[in-house]
């Protein structure tokens, strides 16, 4: 159901949980879908049903083509990615800069789904207190919590990607309620984000005593990522640096040694020292990226991307980038591997293609907390920390950059292309550039209109060039559906 809002209906979704072989872990599922009043009468009882509801809040986040969406609206406006012979239309227009209403890429039901799974959780499982002499308040706030962070991180993609979005904070549970809310703006939609973030920092736990839920399930150490990267998006440096030494400075963390394990430990078994978040594929929920990059050939790496991001040494064939050939891609064709792979030499089937979903790891949070001190003037503070990035992945001389680091511009322009390197198709690259560019009233525009020649055909470069130097132009339409089904809702002005 489009967000939710949009049409009454008889029978609602509470819980988009997909069961596997076990309700004890975060990654398995429950499917119900009980009737209106079922809600209240049958299932909010147990401390089990409640975990299990928080599951699903988990389960939600792997539905398809929720996780498709979060790499689309991260990466098919940045510069790193090309189309492949499989490319859909809509996905060509997004590359091309000529987006319209129409263009399913804009769908954000699948989001508003999974928002609704948290708000659920959020109304309800405080009723099963009184019903569960078992569970503690502790407990039930740590689930709560839970929900909460899961919410404030849906909400961050949207407000980045549509700018002013519907702020719904109640669940969708009965034939009453109110299915038409308009957008609240995107800084009332950032605040909301870290009231609910901050609220689950003194909830969640640091551990959950296992590794795959301490990667796997929200954490103490999660929720300062994201607030760390909701602080830079509102300019907010001092806070991000907070957010960012909190998960430094608990040693629990450290980047995964650039040998020759490293790929494996980090992409192909996931779950590494260096994970903060992520989403937890399996052989029961496969992900989408063997069919978008394998099968289909959907997109590819940009020519660019082996030539000027990671760079080759031509009389060193061992010399390499770790993170480059073989890693995020092949240069020989720009395939894209990094969810491909078993190691240098051996891919993934079909059937295998579980790869995580990467939503914050520990160089992330080096890399924030760079930005956020060189946005305060200590530019080399922020070059020491892209120094100990680029050690670890030998990155090649040919790609270091000499900046002064006095030269604010000059070491944001660095940070964004050791960030490429270093999250290359994690659905990031579009966010980066607009961060940096949207910053002292868009001072660097050029960030944006520079992915341009990379990305969009010829015939459509000129007209792309036009569109971007518009602001507004730099967040989705409202999709077409939800104007027609909420008269709440507005289309965003660009596209008007």
């Amino acid at each position: 159901m489009s967000i939710d809002m949009n049409i009454k209906i008889k029978f609602y979704t509470v819980l988009l949980l997909l069961v596997t072989l076990s309700s004890t872990s975060c990654n398995k599922y429950l499917s119900l879908e009980p009737q209106d009043g079922i809600i209240r009468q049958n299932f909010w009882k147990t401390k089990e049903q409640l975990k299990a509801a928080v599951n699903g809040c988990y389960a939600g986040m792997l539905a398809d083509p929720l996780v498709e969406n979060l790499f689309l609206w991260g990466e098919l406006r940045g510069d790193m990615l090309a189309a492949g012979v499989g490319v859909r239309n809509a996905e060509l227009n997004v590359i091309n800069v000529n987006i319209s209403s129409t263009n399913t890429i804009a769908d954000w039901s699948i989001i508003y789904k999974a928002i609704n799974n948290c708000n659920t959780v959020l109304d309800f499982g405080p009723e099963v207190l009184k019903y569960d002499n078992t569970l503690t308040q502790a407990t039930l706030n740590g689930y709560l919590g839970e929900a909460m962070a899961l919410r404030g991180l849906l909400y961050f993609y949207l407000a980045r990607s549509f700018g002013d979005v519907p702020l719904k904070l109640k669940s969708t549970s009965s034939d009453d309620d109110n299915l038409e809310i308009a957008k609240s703006t995107q800084q009332q939609v950032f605040d909301q984000i870290i009231a609910d973030l901050k609220q689950a920092e003194q909830f969640v736990a640091t551990s959950y005593g296992n590794r795959n839920d301490d990667k796997g399930r929200i954490t103490r150490y999660t929720v300062n990522a994201i607030l760390a990267d909701v602080y830079l998006w509102l300019d907010k440096y001092d806070d991000c640096i907070k957010a960012c030494d909190y998960i430094i400075n608990s040693n629990q963390f450290t980047l995964v040694p650039g040998d020759n394990n490293w790929y494996s430990t980090v992409y192909f078994q996931g779950n590494s020292n260096e994970s903060l978040f992520e989403l937890q594929f399996n052989q029961n929920k496969l992900n989408p990226f063997y069919n978008m990059f394998i099968n289909f050939k959907r997109f590819r790496a940009a020519l660019k991307v082996a030539a000027e991001v990671y760079t080759q040494d031509f009389f060193d064939i061992t010399n390499i980038d770790i993170r480059g050939n073989d890693a995020s891609l092949k240069f020989n064709d720009g395939t894209i591997y990094k969810y491909q792979g078993i190691n240098a030499n051996s891919s993934r089937t079909p059937a295998a293609s579980f790869a995580h979903w990467f939503v914050y790891r520990y160089p992330d949070v080096l890399l924030m907390k760079a930005e956020a001190l060189n946005q305060q003037g200590n530019g080399q503070a922020a070059l020491n920390a892209i120094e100990v990035i680029r050690t670890r992945a030998n990155a090649l001389p040919s790609s270091a950059m000499v900046v002064d680091p006095t030269d604010r511009n000059g070491v944001t322009d660095y940070l964004l292309a050791e960030r490429a390197r270093e999250f290359a198709f994690e659905g990031k690259r579009w966010y980066d550039l607009l961060r940096n560019a949207r910053r002292n009233n868009y001072e660097r525009l050029d960030l944006i209109l520079n992915v341009v020649p990379t990305t969009a055909a010829d015939e459509y470069q000129q007209a792309a060039i036009v569109k971007l130097r518009d602001k507004r132009s730099h967040y989705f339409p409202i999709f077409l559906y939800e104007l027609q089904t909420n008269k709440a809702l507005v289309q965003n002005p660009f596209y008007q």
